[in-house]
């Protein structure tokens, strides 16, 4: 069954750019006509860039784009490139002195799977915008989900692969859809069945250890660092809404991904979703429904993160299965 995707809400573009050196990458979400944003940082540990512009208080009305990307802090800089880019293609708000293209990011931590050396830049940033078009983009170990990796909490050795996921909802004339980069320090369940489908494994490497109840159980935690996972995010809709009305939506749709990671929003993730309007449909069905869908794409994209991922073992030797490789082990 076809999930949809976030290029399904009128008046996106998504690109992605996964580096062949190792792997990481970024993706970015363009507004060519710019949208409403609003955006939730829920994690403890987060990385961003152009958050504070989102305030409903302040001034800036539109985004053009927004960034996605691994590499920690450091893939920060592949903002640069999505801005250049579009003051290239004539995207951006008109300051008379020229154009300055607005794009917010937020970043996952993936330095410990390859080469650190090696992360996203501002070359990265324009590849990606280079890339992108309405097209349902691609998903799993592509973008800013090429490093994606879930269930560390007892040692990246016994962690899984993950990536980046979309997914979108449809009701009547407005669409949501959602773009997920699942780098989660816990589990990725399924909401329907309840089941764990990638995260931390067992001992032995064979099997699912099922995060929360290890903790519960007493089980010890591999020392962690703050900031080294994270999930990030974009949520859409097509629905006009106010600046105010758009934060309130990426709050909303964190439930989301409560319902796809078990533990979510820790002091090791700095979990963030940003939300954006096109206003491309003649009018909105009320917060309470947009929430509802919001939610739902949120979640379904999380999933599919994980479920679209591929296992691999990087050149530093470290091995991630996929949830495929352990079902059929």
């Amino acid at each position: 069954m076809d999930a949809g995707a976030i290029t399904d809400v009128a008046g996106l573009e998504v690109g992605h750019f996964s580096d062949p050196r190792r792997p990481t990458g970024c993706s970015v979400v363009i507004a060519r006509d710019g949208a409403v944003a609003g955006v939730d940082v829920r994690g403890a540990a987060p990385g961003t860039r152009e958050t504070d512009l989102l305030d409903p208080t302040h001034l800036v009305p539109h985004v053009h784009a927004v960034l996605l990307a691994g590499g920690s802090a450091w893939g920060l800089d592949a903002a640069s490139g999505v801005m250049r880019w579009l003051e290239e293609h004539g995207i951006g708000m008109d300051v008379g002195a020229g154009l300055v293209p607005l794009v917010p990011a937020a970043v996952l931590f993936d330095l410990h799977v390859g080469d650190p050396r090696i992360r996203p830049d501002a070359q990265a940033g324009y590849a990606a915008c280079a890339a992108a078009s309405r097209q349902h983009p691609d998903e799993g170990n592509v973008g800013a989900g090429s490093g994606a990796t879930v269930g560390k909490l007892f040692g990246p050795e016994l962690a899984m692969k993950s990536g980046i996921g979309t997914a979108s909802v449809r009701l009547g004339e407005v669409t949501v859809g959602a773009l997920v980069a699942c780098n989660a320090v816990g589990d990725v369940v399924d909401p329907a069945s309840g089941q764990t489908v990638a995260g931390a494994r067992t001992a032995d490497g064979r099997a699912l250890r099922h995060c929360s109840a290890a903790l519960l159980r007493g089980e010890a935690l591999h020392p962690l660092l703050a900031g080294t996972h994270t999930t990030i995010g974009v949520v859409a809709t097509d629905a006009p809404l106010t600046k105010a009305e758009a934060k309130r939506l990426a709050t909303t749709a964190h439930d989301g991904l409560a319902r796809t990671i078990n533990p979510v929003h820790t002091m090791m993730d700095g979990d963030t979703l940003f939300a954006l309007s096109t206003g491309k449909a003649a009018r909105s069905p009320g917060m309470m429904v947009l929430a509802v869908m919001a939610a739902e794409a949120v979640a379904r994209a999380t999933l599919r993160a994980a479920r679209m991922a591929r296992g691999i073992t990087t050149g530093n030797g470290l091995i991630l299965p996929a949830c495929a490789d352990l079902a059929q082990s």
